[in-house]
């Protein structure tokens, strides 16, 4: 039976996994950071943990609708949206992924930049930012296996790194900053739960390719449940004990800049790489046409144009508005998978529904505005705005879908 479980297409929950937090490491230092200056020590430890649970559990219910339906995300949303509705969708998610490719990009360039000034080599930022693109491009023009590949290389490099930057933070004689700018819980869980919220909704992408359900069970419990707090607190603490809001601004007070840059760097080749290789298999659904590889050095050319201009001041904005845009839609393919999917995703179903499915997109409207009411303090309900939003998408589909199968 093994034989056939683990044939040549598909990946063990331990490989996924890796690639998973590949991905996640550069939302993660870009957030923890921020957090870890405005928290006490037991608090991040119980942020972060509360933060991985929530992940976890959204994380196992994604990867196993992907793992069932054998489809990307981006062909699971049709059933809930229509065939022709689902392509708003794919588009905002499109639009998300390559933001986030652009701002790695970005922030690659400017980390190898810091790293060559140290040595006295001065390089233009949009030199490096195309460098680090052709990097991506490579490591995801020759699809899954060497995504696989490039991640177990990468990710043990940074757990290396990253152990040893708290070896120097905890070891240093800087004095940790008297006040902590304290954060409200709520808030913080948010941010543990809202940094990668956009790629937990996505992990149908992934279920695809993952062995069985055993695996895509053990890839969401190792990536969200252990691995996942772990990276947080680690990129937290020498913020905390620094008081500085970055990574690389901590490490500068511990004189330890190299390695800092260096953790930057790997975590920019294997996001960018796993946001690439979704990237693809989005705007792929779009633009059906062009074979993957195509499609990927598109991605490449474009992101290396983008990334070059100064584009951090508008990241915090855009993370926030695609942190509740994007969520209500896994609330919605959840929602319609215990209701009508368990049995499998079957083609036919498409053409004989609705091509747009108009009480679909007013679930997904009401949980993105929920979403963002709370976010801006209007009602609270979990006090987690990404996951209000999925909460009320995902009953508001299930009434509303009732409703329209009554008509």
């Amino acid at each position: 039976m093994r034989k056939t479980e683990e044939s040549m297409n598909t990946a063990s929950g331990l490989r996924i996994a890796m690639i998973l937090l590949g991905i996640a490491v550069t939302p993660v230092l870009l957030s923890s950071s921020s957090l870890g200056n405005q928290l006490s020590s037991s608090s991040l430890v119980t942020v972060v943990l509360l933060g991985g649970l929530i992940l976890t559990i959204l994380a196992a219910i994604t990867i196993s609708v992907g793992e069932k339906a054998r489809l990307p995300t981006y062909g699971i949303v049709k059933y809930a949206f229509g065939e022709k509705g689902a392509i708003a969708i794919n588009i905002l998610m499109a639009i998300s992924l390559f933001g986030w490719i652009a701002v790695t990009a970005n922030m690659f360039g400017h980390s190898v930049h810091d790293l060559l000034l140290q040595h006295g080599i001065t390089l233009p930022v949009p030199l490096l930012v195309i460098a680090g693109c052709v990097v991506f491009v490579a490591s995801t023009a020759f699809g899954f296996a060497v995504l696989g590949k490039v991640a177990q290389v990468a990710v043990p490099i940074i757990a290396l790194v990253l152990c040893y930057i708290l070896y120097i933070a905890t070891h240093s004689e800087v004095t940790a900053p008297a006040q902590v700018v304290s954060m409200n819980t709520g808030v913080a869980v948010s941010t543990v739960v809202g940094t990668i919220i956009v790629l937990v909704a996505t992990l149908p992408d992934f279920g695809s390719f993952v062995h069985n359900r055993k695996h895509a069970l053990i890839s969401a419990a190792v990536t969200f449940l252990i691995a996942y707090p772990l990276l947080y607190w680690a990129g937290a603490t020498p913020s905390a004990l620094s008081g500085q809001g970055s990574l690389l601004g901590a490490m500068t007070i511990f004189g330890a800049v190299l390695p800092g840059a260096l953790l930057l760097i790997f975590a920019c080749v294997t996001g960018n790489a796993g946001n690439m290789f979704q990237g693809t298999l989005v705007v792929s659904t779009l633009l059906t046409r062009f074979p993957k590889w195509q499609i990927t050095i598109a991605l490449g050319v474009l992101s290396a144009i983008v990334g070059s201009l100064d584009i951090m001041a508008w990241f915090i904005p855009f993370l926030l508005f695609l942190g509740i845009a994007t969520p209500p839609v896994a609330g919605i393919y959840i929602a319609d998978f215990f209701l009508y999917r368990r049995n499998g995703y079957q083609e036919l179903v498409l053409t004989q529904e609705p091509q747009i499915k108009v009480l679909t997109f007013v679930a997904w409207i009401l949980g993105a505005a929920v979403g963002f009411m709370t976010v801006k303090g209007l009602f609270t309900l979990t006090s987690i705005p990404s996951v209000d939003s999925i909460v009320v998408a995902c009953i508001a589909y299930i009434l509303l879908s009732r409703l329209g199968k009554h008509h």
